[in-house]
């Protein structure tokens, strides 16, 4: 590459062959003929791609014999045929693979779900828990009938286990 071309930026160099190539829209074109008419490097480099496309249409082109377009046509087939076994070969493996991603998504769908609800549903056997003690004694509870008896008792001291006075108001 010449030392114009060096400094110019890479995609400077694609919109001049691109403008050359006659791809670029009406005002794309009008926009790299203003760059060309204040930028002399820029104008510079255009030249040295129109001589090469100039060099280039001039070449001669080799006449293509049928061999070679059979020989072409064949190994682009026989690429797309090994291209097509492997993607046959492969497509089991990634079956695979996704079938797993799916039930792996689906077990941690399933965890999540159990967790959330055994730690924010409320248990209904907790409250039975917490009140087991007083379930045991519940028929000792019905005999006394009322809690003021109790505390009377308490106060006269008639059943005194050690209990501060505070425990039994």
């Amino acid at each position: 590459m010449s030392e114009s071309s060096a400094n110019l930026e890479p995609d400077v160099h694609e919109l001049l062959v691109a403008y050359l190539d006659g791809e670029l829209d009406a005002e794309a074109a009008r926009s790299v003929e203003e760059r060309l008419a204040s930028d002399p490097a820029l104008r510079m480099e255009m030249q040295r791609l129109d001589r090469a496309w100039h060099l280039l249409d001039a070449l001669e082109t080799e006449p293509v014999d049928e061999q070679f377009t059979r020989t072409t046509l064949e190994m682009t087939i026989a690429a797309a045929e090994e291209e097509l076994r492997q993607e046959q070969a492969e497509r089991p493996r990634r079956q695979l693979k996704r079938t797993l991603l799916l039930c792996s998504a689906v077990a941690v769908a399933v965890l999540c779900g159990f967790l959330g609800v055994r730690l924010l549903a409320p248990d209904p056997n907790r409250q039975l828990l917490e009140d087991l003690p007083v379930i045991e004694s519940l028929e000792q509870y019905r005999a006394v009938g009322d809690i003021e008896f109790l505390r009377t008792l308490h106060r006269e001291r008639l059943f005194d286990d050690g209990l501060d006075e505070g425990a039994a108001q």
